[in-house]
């Protein structure tokens, strides 16, 4: 009693249609041909990147993002660390990203707007403690 299927290693498909499948449109046809009836390819074939026909034009390399500036990531960090350096930071950042075509040019334009309003706020405080110790020295506070 000798059957076709005893010769086979595990994993690999029986020989002729499984039974049952006359219409050529079960798993064994999504094999055969790549896709499913639904129009998707068949589980673990998926295929990433542009559709066909995308991208760079033949002979050409593949397009690369800009790089991001480095200084302008560090004017947004220092903005919130030492709000002056971020301030200084972002302008030159600014300045590079314009000569260069970098990328990140909202990180140093965030950089130099907070960088600016904490160094205000700071000055602010500075000025207003400079008048009130000098209140305090004239005596003008109090009885």
């Amino acid at each position: 009693m000798s059957n076709d299927d005893e010769n086979l290693y595990r994993g690999d498909t029986p020989a002729g249609p499984p039974p049952g499948d006359r219409t050529g449109y079960g798993p064994r046809y999504e094999q055969q041909h790549g896709q499913s009836q639904y129009g998707q390819p068949p589980y673990g074939q998926r295929q990433y990147g542009p559709p066909p026909g995308y991208g760079p034009p033949p002979g050409y390399p593949p397009a690369y993002g800009r790089p991001t500036n480095t200084m302008a990531i560090l004017a947004l960090v220092m903005a919130f660390v030492f709000a002056p350096v971020g301030l200084v930071l972002g302008v030159i950042a600014r300045r590079q990203i314009r000569e260069t075509g970098e990328e990140g040019n909202g990180l140093a334009l965030a950089g130099i707007i907070v960088g600016g309003i904490v160094t205000a706020l700071f000055v602010l405080m500075f000025v207003l403690m400079i008048a009130s110790f000098a209140a305090l020295r004239s005596g003008s506070f109090g009885p």
